[in-house]
């Protein structure tokens, strides 16, 4: 038997729905995705860490759930917003429904609401708090009591809570259809020792540097640099990650120590901000947040443009980039900072999330300018 759930928002607006993942309630940032597919991912990112996540495309659940498009061990976002749960996952791969997996994620959703009202609430008022409220006894009073309770400016390091707790080897390569599995590269097939900072990595990041050629150490995100220094790597990847570059002072710092050491670096997400905050730089918060894909991203040097995916609630401020920083990127649709790179260092940055693609002009060729800076060191 179905029971009802309760969006509410801090602005006073109310969904009435159905609960469709554990019962309780979910607090967090309201963000909207217009990706029509890639649920999976997209609740097991820990960039969504702190998020109900809210998708506009209808239909969400058809291809069920398996055990490899993870892209974390387990869902990160706070919570889940969508209109309609289909009946019926078809897909080969699929071994469990969206429901069963978030009941057993023991995480908060809420189905049947107008999304299309929610979307055009959240771009017209901006960002705001929010909670799922699940249950038979759920009420509007309390939905909204909790939602304006929410600090959504307040101090917080969702980093600490996504991040490993200890260093490990990847070696694993993207997904192969051929064998419906992810190969593990001999180390002597990859030839660029690399360290990942993890502030929230995600796994296709790992499989895509692998890819690359890159035997890829990843080290929780307070590793001191001197300690990663010393290990002597080729480069340094500064990961993606939840929540506000500038609630993470320690990671600006080893950023910094980092850029002043001279190994190659290049910071992808919250990494690319906390490299331009390292090199004096300032961060904003969106007036609404950035998740989905098919966003367009232009290339300065070249004039082309570039199909990105995107998820953040925060960027660079372009106003405010200083002399050592070089704008590389903008999005097209409203000029704002996505690639950086630091005059007279190996270090680039991109605000998006680059993934390799056999298509001209994608975001892949930030991986192939990482690899050069590694061959040129």
């Amino acid at each position: 038997m179905s029971k009802p759930a309760i969006l509410a928002l801090a602005d006073g607006s109310v969904f009435h729905g159905t609960a469709i993942g554990a019962e309780g309630h979910a607090l967090g940032e309201v963000v909207f995705t217009t990706a029509m597919s890639g649920y999976q991912e997209l609740l097991t990112n820990p960039a969504a860490a702190g998020q109900l996540l809210a998708f506009t495309y209808p239909h969400i659940g058809n291809s069920g759930i398996n055990d490899q498009d993870g892209e974390s061990e387990r869902i990160q976002a706070a919570g889940l917003i969508i209109r309609d749960l289909p009946l019926i996952a078809s897909n080969w791969r699929s071994n469990q429904s969206l429901q069963d997996y978030l009941l057993a994620n023991n995480c908060v959703a809420i189905a049947d609401i107008d999304t299309r009202r929610l979307t055009r609430i959240l771009r017209d008022k901006g960002t705001q708090a929010g909670c799922i409220l699940a249950g038979a006894d759920a009420t509007e009073q309390q939905a909204l009591e909790l939602a304006r309770g929410y600090a959504l400016d307040a101090t917080r390091n969702p980093v600490a809570d996504v991040t490993t707790a200890k260093s490990y080897n990847w070696t694993e390569a993207p997904w192969e259809l051929a064998t419906n599995s992810h190969a593990q590269v001999p180390a002597e097939q990859l030839p660029h020792r690399v360290t990942v900072y993890d502030f929230g990595v995600s796994r296709s990041l790992l499989r895509d540097l692998v890819a690359k050629g890159c035997n890829l150490t990843v080290v929780p995100a307070d590793t001191p640099a001197a300690e990663v220094l010393a290990s002597k790597p080729q480069g340094v990847v500064l990961s993606g990650g939840p929540g506000a570059a500038g609630d993470c002072q320690q990671a600006v710092t080893t950023a910094q120590q980092l850029l002043e050491a001279g190994v190659p670096l290049l910071g992808v997400g919250l990494g690319h901000q906390l490299l331009a905050l390292a090199s004096g730089a300032q961060i904003k918060r969106l007036p609404v947040a950035r998740v989905g894909v098919n966003y367009p991203v232009k290339d300065l040097a070249s004039d082309q443009a570039m199909i990105s995916s995107q998820h953040h609630s925060f960027a660079v401020d372009a106003d405010s980039l200083p002399a050592s920083l070089k704008l590389t990127h903008v999005s097209l649709p409203d000029n704002g900072v996505q690639g950086i790179e630091v005059n007279g260092k190996p270090a680039i940055g991109f605000q998006g999330v680059p993934h390799l693609s056999a298509e001209p002009n994608t975001s892949s060729a930030f991986y192939d300018r990482f690899i050069a800076l590694l061959q040129q060191a």
